[in-house]
C-alpha cells in the first residue's frame, strides 16, 4: 500500500494523538526503513510498537537509532580524570541495561536482543565531546521510509520511551517527501545520515559496544543456548566479524572468466599490473577479486593499500569492500572514522608485532592523503608484505605523486581505462615501469557488444560563439603563441602564463552563452522525464593536495544559468550536483534521483570526470567537454552504466564551433589557422562517439557538414595538441 496511503496529520500531541496507534503502527507496516535519533531510547518503546515492528520486519525493513548515554555523576568524574570516554560509556549502557528486573523489562530486552542478533536493529552512540567533558546528544527527530522510498520525517520534543508514547505531555511535527514539504525531509535526511556516519562537527558517534551486544543477548534465553545451531551461528558470526576481518569472495558474486584471466596474469607477473577496464566493466570488483586471491595466497599476512583521488570515490569502493569482508581504515579529512590516523597506527604495530589475527590490514585513502607525510611514514614501518592499489591510476604520473611509489610496495595493481597520460610521454612511461604490463584490456566497445554497458544514441549539436566570446577568444589565441618553451626532450609546450591563459581560453568555450539558448530548445521534449543529467563541466584541475575539485565564479555562472532555465522557467524539479555539497547531500541527492519522483534531473559540474556512479542516467546532455580523448571517453562509459528499465541512453554532445558555418568562407587564412585547431579536436570527439552509437550515420552527416565548410573533407581526424588546458 505505502505510506502515501496512510492518514497523516501535520502535528501530534500525545494528550489528544494516540500516537502509538494512530501514527507509529500504521506507518510501520508499510515501511522498510525506522531510522531514530533521539536524546533517550528505551526498550519500552519499542515495545509499545511491537504490531508495527513486526510489519515492518516482515517487509524485509531495518531500524537504526541513534541515541545518547545515560551516565552517572561518577561517569562524568572519570572522563573528567582522563578515563577512555568509551569504557565509561560501554560500562554506562551495561549498567542501564541491569537497572531492574521486572517481568516486563526482561521481555523487552529480549525483544531488542532479538532484532539486533538478526540483524533488524541496529544501534549507534552519540554524545558531545570537548577535551575531556562530555555533554548529551539530545535531538528528536526521525524517519520512516517505504519500499518505494517515500518518507515521513518527524521531529519535536518526543523520546523513544513508553513515557514520551503514553505519559508525558508530547509535541511532534511531521513532513512528508511527496508534498511541498520536500525541501524539509531531504534536510533531515541528511542530518541523520550525517550523524550516522560519524559526520557531524562537535558529536563524536559509536558503533553499538561488543562487550553491551553480548550483555544484551543474555536476556533472550534462545540466544543464550549454544545447542541452537542457527541463531548461536549468527552470533558467532557476528562476533568474529567484530573482533577480526577475513577476505572472501560474497555469496552473490560471480568471478567472470575475463576475470579469471587478468587475475592469472596478473599472478605470471608476480602480482604486478595494470587492469586497462572501460567504465563500468568491474574494475573495482575485479581488483577485489584479486585482494581476495592474493589474501589467500600470501597466508593471510598483508598489508592492503587502496589509493582512489576523491574523496566520494572512496566511499564508493568502501561500500564494495565490506562486501568481501574486509573492515578498511578509511583516511581522508573528512573520514566518518575521526580516529583514522590512530587506527592506521595501531594495523602497522599490531602487523609488525605479529598479534594474533591481526596479520593482515586495508587501509583505503585519497591520492592527497596517501601522500602526506604522515601516512608515508607510517606505511614505511610496516614490515609485511604490501599491497598497492591504485584507482584512476593515470593521476599517479604527476611528478609528486610517482615519487610515492617506491619499492617498500611488494605488489602492486593499477586500475585506469586512461592509463596513458595526455601529453605526458614520461609520466605514462614511468606508470608502465613501475606497475608493468597490462593483465587485461577491456574496451568500451566490447564492453556494449556482451552487454556490459547499455546501448546509446548520439546527437552532435553544433553552437557557436558570440561575437564577444570569438574576439577574446582570438585574442588569446594570438597570446599563447608567446608563451611557448621547450622542454628537454625538444617539445613544446606552455609557460606558467601560457597555462593561466590557456585555461582562460577553454573556459570561453565551455561556458559560452550560446549554449543556454540551445539546451532550451532540446531538452522541451523531455520536460515530463526524469533521470536526466545536464553536465556542465569545468576546467579546473584536481590539485594533488586536493581531495575534491573546486569550482570558480565562471563555472557557477553556467550552472546557475542552467539550474534557472529548468528550475524556474521550465518548472522541472532539478538540483545542483556539484563539490558544494558534501557526501552526505550527493548520497541522498542519488537516492532522490534514482526514484525520479521529487528530482528529474541533476545538473552537475565533474561527476562524470570524479567516477560517481549514477547508473539511471538515461539522457545526458553534456554542454563542455574535455579536448582530451582520453576524458571524453571515459565520461561517455559513465552514462552508458546498465540499469533496470534502461534500454539504451541518449547523448546530446555541445560542440563549440568559433562561428556558424556559413561565415565560415569569409575567413582570412590567418583567421582559419586559428580556428582550424578547435574544430578538428571537436571533429575528433564526434567521429569518437558517433563510430559506435545506434544512429552514427546522423552524426556522419552533420560531421560533413563542418569539414565541407572548414575544407577538410580529405583530412583525417586525429588529435592534435591545441596547448589547451585540459581538465
Amino acid at each position: 500500500m505505502g505510506l502515501k496511503n496512510v492518514s497523516i496529520k501535520n502535528e501530534y500531541r500525545t494528550f489528544i494523538d494516540d500516537v502509538a496507534k494512530d501514527f507509529y503502527i500504521p506507518l510501520l507496516r508499510e515501511a522498510v526503513l525506522y531510522q531514530r535519533a533521539v536524546g533517550f531510547f528505551s526498550s519500552s518503546a519499542l515495545a509499545i510498537i511491537t504490531k508495527g515492528i513486526e510489519g515492518l520486519v516482515q517487509n524485509g525493513g531495518k531500524i537504526q537509532v541513534i541515541t545518547s548515554p545515560k551516565l552517572s555523576a561518577s561517569d562524568i568524574e572519570e572522563i573528567g580524570k582522563g578515563y577512555e570516554i568509551r569504557k565509561v560509556i560501554e560500562k554506562a549502557l551495561i549498567r542501564e541495561l541491569d537497572s531492574g528486573d521486572t517481568q516486563t523489562k526482561l521481555e523487552e530486552l529480549s525483544f531488542i536482543a532479538r532484532l539486533v542478533a538478526d540483524g533488524i536493529l541496529d544501534i549507534k552512540i552519540a554524545f558531545l565531546t570537548t577535551g575531556n567533558e562530555i555533554a548529551m546528544y539530545h535531538e528528536k527527530m526521525g524517519l520512516i521510509t517505504d519500499t518505494e522510498s517515500n518518507t515521513v520525517a518527524f521531529s519535536g520534543s518526543m523520546n523513544e520511551s513508553e513515557n514520551a508514547l503514553s505519559g508525558n505531555y508530547e509535541v511532534f511535527d511531521t513532513f512528508r517527501s511527496w508534498t511541498t514539504d520536500f525541501e524539509r525531509v531531504f534536510q533531515k535526511k541528511k542530518a541523520f545520515k550525517v550523524i550516522w556516519e560519524g559526520d557531524e562537527v562537535g558529536v563524536e558517534t559509536l558503533e553499538f559496544p561488543v562487550a553491551v551486544k553480548k550483555r544484551l543477548y543474555e536476556y533472550n534465553p534462545v540466544l543464550r543456548k549454544r545447542n541452537e545451531p542457527s541463531t548461536s551461528n549468527n552470533i558467532e558470526k557476528m562476533h568474529c566479524a567484530e573482533e577480526k576481518s577475513a577476505i572472501y569472495l560474497p555469496s552473490d558474486f560471480e568471478i567472470r572468466d575475463y576475470q579469471k584471466k587478468a587475475i592469472e596474469n596478473w599472478e605470471n607477473n608476480n602480482y604486478c599490473g595494470i587492469y586497462d577496464m572501460a567504465t563500468g566493466t568491474g574494475k573495482t570488483l575485479t581488483a577485489l577479486a584479486s585482494i581476495e586471491y592474493l589474501f589467500k595466497k600470501n597466508n593471510s599476512r598483508l598489508a592492503i593499500v587502496i589509493v582512489c583521488p576523491y574523496q566520494h570515490l572512496v566511499e564508493q569502493w568502501v561500500e564494495d569492500i565490506v562486501r568481501f569482508g574486509i573492515q578498511p581504515i578509511i583516511g581522508y579529512s573528512a573520514s566518518p572514522q575521526k580516529n583514522w590516523r590512530k587506527l592506521l597506527d595501531d594495523a602497522v604495530r599490531d602487523q609488525k608485532l605479529k598479534v594474533k589475527n591481526r596479520d593482515f590490514f586495508t587501509f583505503i585513502a585519497t591520492n592527497a592523503t596517501f601522500a602526506s607525510e604522515y601516512v608515508q611514514q607510517q606505511i614505511s614501518k610496516a614490515r609485511g608484505d604490501i599491497l598497492l592499489v591504485v584507482d584512476e591510476a593515470h593521476n599517479f604520473g604527476s611528478e609528486r605523486l610517482i615519487k610515492v611509489l617506491d619499492e617498500r610496495f611488494k605488489y602492486r595493481l593499477a586500475l585506469s581505462a586512461t592509463l596513458e597520460r595526455h601529453n605526458d610521454e614520461e609520466g605514462t612511461a614511468a606508470l608502465y615501469n613501475y606497475f608493468g604490463n597490462k593483465c587485461i584490456e577491456y574496451t568500451l566497445e566490447r564492453a556494449i557488444k556482451e552487454g556490459k554497458l547499455t546501448n546509446y544514441k548520439y546527437y552532435p549539436k553544433i553552437v557557436t560563439l558570440t561575437e564577444d566570446e570569438r574576439d577574446l577568444y582570438e585574442k588569446i589565441s594570438r597570446q599563447l603563441q608567446r608563451c611557448l618553451i621547450k622542454t628537454k626532450s625538444g617539445k613544446l609546450k606552455l609557460n606558467e602564463n601560457g597555462q593561466k591563459l590557456a585555461l582562460k581560453r577553454a573556459k570561453i568555450v565551455a561556458g559560452a552563452l550560446n549554449k543556454i539558448n540551445l539546451l532550451r530548445q532540446e531538452i522541451l521534449p523531455y520536460i515530463n522525464d526524469n533521470h536526466i543529467l545536464v553536465y556542465c563541466g569545468t576546467a579546473n584541475v584536481l590539485r594533488q593536495e586536493q581531495e575534491f575539485t573546486s569550482v570558480d565564479n565562471y563555472d557557477i555562472r553556467q550552472i546557475d544559468l542552467v539550474t534557472d532555465l529548468l528550475g524556474n522557467e521550465l518548472d522541472m524539479k532539478v538540483s545542483q550536483f556539484t563539490s558544494k555539497e558534501d557526501v552526505a547531500e550527493r548520497k541522498i541527492l542519488k537516492e532522490e534521483f534514482e526514484i525520479g519522483e521529487n528530482l528529474q534531473a541533476l545538473i552537475a559540474i565533474k561527476c562524470l570526470d570524479e567516477g560517481v556512479n549514477i547508473p539511471k542516467i538515461k539522457v545526458a546532455f553534456i554542454l563542455a567537454s574535455t579536448t582530451n580523448p582520453k576524458e571524453y571517453i571515459q565520461r561517455r562509459g559513465r552514462v552508458l552504466r546498465l540499469s533496470v528499465g534502461k534500454e539504451f541512453a541518449e547523448i546530446y554532445d555541445f560542440i563549440t564551433l568559433p562561428r556558424a558555418l556559413d561565415e565560415v568562407p569569409s575567413l582570412t587564412k590567418e583567421q582559419m589557422e586559428r580556428e582550424l585547431s578547435l574544430v578538428k579536436n571537436e571533429l575528433c570527439r564526434v567521429e569518437e562517439f558517433a563510430k559506435i552509437a545506434m544512429n552514427g550515420i546522423e552524426s556522419e552527416l552533420i560531421m560533413e557538414e563542418i569539414k565541407e565548410a572548414y575544407n577538410l573533407r580529405n583530412y583525417v581526424l586525429e588529435y592534435k595538441e591545441d596547448y589547451f588546458y585540459d581538465e
